[in-house]
């Protein structure tokens, strides 16, 4: 898929997520936002000037995000701008329970962010003998393709395909081929192969 059919699964499926920045004490903090709108600049959430997440998006401009529900996941990593009220009052007609939780006025106590630069990635076991996993970017951000890959070397004993819990590996060339979109990243594969030529990137 595209990475804006994984940006609307995010805002119009999924919608709560949890975001991790890192707190004062120097350590991960997650709370659950919902993420608002999206668009082909990224994704918009919003919180309060008073709260403390407020104050680390503003020093920090990066955060991880992270959403699931029935069986499949979505997570980006990556830059935030502060946009101000910019979208706030569009934020409020599509996601109109905000209106009750800040009526007329207190609104203005809010402040719109942009996830604009990001990897992403789509992770679905509703399938579970037929995992798929995806990476997408938002913005400039470049596709960081991670995983098992087998190297040079492979002498095509096919022992990583036996321990395969997804047996997505092609055996039928050398060296063999692990397919990343379902790939469990186990390392099953990594720990049987005797020639050690399989490895993480």
């Amino acid at each position: 898929m595209e990475s804006n059919a994984y940006l609307k699964k995010l805002v119009e499926e999924f919608h709560s997520a949890a975001v991790a920045t890192i707190g004062a004490d120097g350590h991960p903090q997650t709370r659950v936002i919902d993420m608002m709108l999206w668009d082909e600049r990224g994704v918009y959430f919003l919180t309060a000037r008073g709260k403390e997440f407020y104050r680390q998006v503003m020093e920090q401009q990066f955060i991880a995000i992270s959403a699931t529900k029935d069986k499949a996941a979505v997570s980006l990593r990556g830059k935030v701008k502060h946009i101000g009220s910019e979208k706030l009052d569009e934020i409020f007609e599509k996601n109109v329970y905000m209106q009750e939780i800040y009526p007329g006025d207190t609104r203005e106590a809010l402040e719109v962010f942009c996830v604009y630069e990001a990897d992403g990635e789509y992770f679905d076991i509703s399938d579970p003998a037929h995992v798929v996993r995806d990476s997408f970017v938002v913005g400039k951000a470049k596709v960081k393709q991670t995983g098992y890959f087998v190297g040079q070397g492979c002498i095509g004993c096919k022992l990583c395909y036996s321990v395969c819990p997804q047996k997505c590996i092609d055996i039928s060339g050398n060296p063999a081929v692990i397919d990343q979109n379902r790939c469990l990243h186990c390392g099953r594969c990594a720990e049987i192969c005797p020639k050690q030529v399989i490895g993480r990137v």
